[in-house]
């Protein structure tokens, strides 16, 4: 290809994926969150590094997506355990599907960059001291804005992919306290802001020579930068005092089961009266709590197949007064008569028993693991596209919050769901603790399940509300309204977890407005920064 018959293409592709590569550094497990702020810092040098005449859309697409590349193959290699280990899949076609996909983000990632070469403030020449004030607009507000519009693009397009934004690494930094007000988005931007300033001071170092006059404005733009930087950080830590939700003085008592099961045993028919006899021992250990929580599809079965089992569960609870919340797949058949099963009404499901009422439906779907596109071909041809419980149906918007004792209400989301802000800052609005269900068993011993559960904590502090995480193998944990760990079991561990959260009530600005405040600001500073040039030019 003609790009790459430069060399100094080749270099900028290589160090691109190095700075891509850093980016997942910045987040769960490793949590090296100054990382973030160098490698977009070096991306937004390095996509500018050429004259205006040479910032063609061809490459800042290829600049983009080799930065991309290296984020997506370190910050999503899980997925290839998931494909090779679980979907049972070869060596050489897990590779190319884990390629196929590093390829596929990598273009999403590029295609906001790409209006790059539309802004005509690029044009300005280069002596012009509107050429310092351009770059430092595009560097400071219109670089930002195109992250986090791509953040939240690739969030929503061909159902979404809502993984690896910049902003979630800062759960426990002052950044936080912007959560319950811009959500993770607005984070995003913050991040992208001091990630382009520090490459727009290396764009000063590297490309203008200050003298005179000049020096003045660069000055004054540099020392505005950075106390616009200082704002953002010294604002979360007030924002983090301020209390957005109230306490409704209601403590619940929690117990959660971490069974720790295989893969291979959960699907192993001959191993459910085991798992189903595991489940009710382990959850009399804890019916002495208001509220004891079981994990996604803990119950491998159709909830029709085990109904008497699940009287037993509830006959157990009412005794105790408590609420118990499984996790098990339902069917609903539109013909009762038939002898047929429609697939269209197999649910991934949360169900309230004893004190409790209500059950949740799964609305957001893992393509291909929960449902299969284009399942008429792929069906049948490859064993990945085969796996147990890959035909559900997503559940109906609008659900109603299951309720347990005292009037509790909580908002629930059912594993991949956690990482969609506004799915769950509908169901947060209307409820006093948050529950998310997972089985991370098929990332397994990679950074994926860490990186959920980073996720899983910014929805909390999002919210202001209390969130409980029941896990199969990890991370199961108790979470307060700040984000904060309360209690948690060790990955890969069979055992019970027992402890409080306070309910509370009432919404944060997030909760109320969601990302769109955040989207349509972004939007504005792009749009400004495209009808630029008429300005310009009759200055200049």
């Amino acid at each position: 290809m003609k790009y790459f018959s430069k060399k100094s293409n080749i270099k900028n592709t290589i160090f691109l994926m190095i700075l891509g590569s850093l980016l997942p550094l910045s987040m769960a497990p490793f949590n090296y969150w100054i990382l973030g702020i160098i490698s977009v810092g070096g991306f937004s040098f390095l996509i500018l590094k050429n004259s205006a005449e040479e910032l063609s859309f061809k490459l800042i697409f290829f600049r983009s997506f080799s930065y991309a590349v290296g984020l997506y193959a370190v910050g999503v290699s899980w997925i290839f355990v998931s494909i090779h280990r679980y979907g049972q899949a070869s060596i050489e076609l897990s590779t190319i599907l884990v390629v196929l996909f590093i390829i596929f983000l990598s273009i999403l990632f590029a295609l906001p960059f790409t209006v790059i070469s539309k802004l005509n403030h690029l044009q300005v020449p280069s002596k012009s001291i509107y050429k310092i004030y351009c770059s430092a607009f595009f560097f400071l507000f219109i670089f930002p804005s195109l992250w986090v519009i791509g953040e939240w693009f690739r969030g929503w397009v061909f159902s979404g992919f809502p993984w690896l934004f910049i902003g979630y690494p800062h759960s426990d930094t002052w950044l936080s306290g912007w959560a319950p007000v811009t959500g993770v988005l607005g984070i995003s931007w913050i991040i992208a802001f001091c990630g382009t300033l520090l490459g727009f001071f290396l764009q000063l170092k590297t490309n203008i020579i200050i003298k005179d006059r000049p020096a003045r404005f660069i000055f004054i733009i540099t020392t505005g930068s950075f106390l616009l930087a200082t704002f953002f950080w010294v604002g979360g830590l007030y924002l983090q005092k301020i209390n957005w939700t109230k306490p409704l003085n209601k403590t619940i008592s929690i117990g959660l089961l971490q069974p720790a099961i295989s893969l291979w045993r959960t699907w192993d028919p001959k191993e459910l009266n085991n798992i189903l006899f595991q489940f009710r021992q382990d959850s009399k250990l804890l019916l002495d709590n208001d509220l004891v929580v079981w994990p996604e599809a803990a119950i491998p079965i159709f909830r029709n197949k085990v109904s008497d089992y699940l009287d037993s569960i509830t006959e157990d609870a009412v005794k105790s007064d408590t609420a118990i919340i499984v996790g098990v797949p339902t069917i609903y058949q539109t013909q009762p008569q038939s002898d047929e099963i429609d697939e269209s009404n197999y649910f991934n499901s949360a169900l309230a028993l004893g004190k409790g009422l209500g059950i949740y439906h799964k609305q957001h779907l893992v393509p291909f693991g929960e449902y299969v596109p284009f399942e008429k071909w792929l069906r049948g041809g490859i064993r990945f596209f085969d796996l147990p419980m890959s035909a559900f149906s997503p559940g109906p918007n609008n659900q109603i919050n299951i309720t347990i004792k005292n009037n509790i209400t909580i908002g629930t989301s059912i594993c991949y769901e956690v990482a969609f802000s506004e799915l769950v800052r509908k169901s947060a609005n209307d409820s006093n603790i948050l529950l998310t269900m997972s089985n991370d068993s098929w990332f397994g011993k990679t950074i994926g399940p860490k990186q959920h559960f980073q996720i899983a904590r910014m929805r909390a502090i999002e919210n202001k509300k209390a969130l409980i995480r029941a896990t199969n193998d990890g991370i199961s944990a108790l979470i307060d309204s700040n984000g904060r760990v309360q209690f948690t079991i060790p990955s890969f561990n069979r055992g019970i977890l027992e402890g409080t959260l306070n309910a509370r009530s009432g919404s944060t600005p997030f909760g109320r407005s969601g990302s769109y405040p955040i989207i349509i600001f972004s939007l504005v500073w792009i749009l400004i920064g495209l009808c630029l040039k008429p300005a310009i030019k009759v200055s200049h």
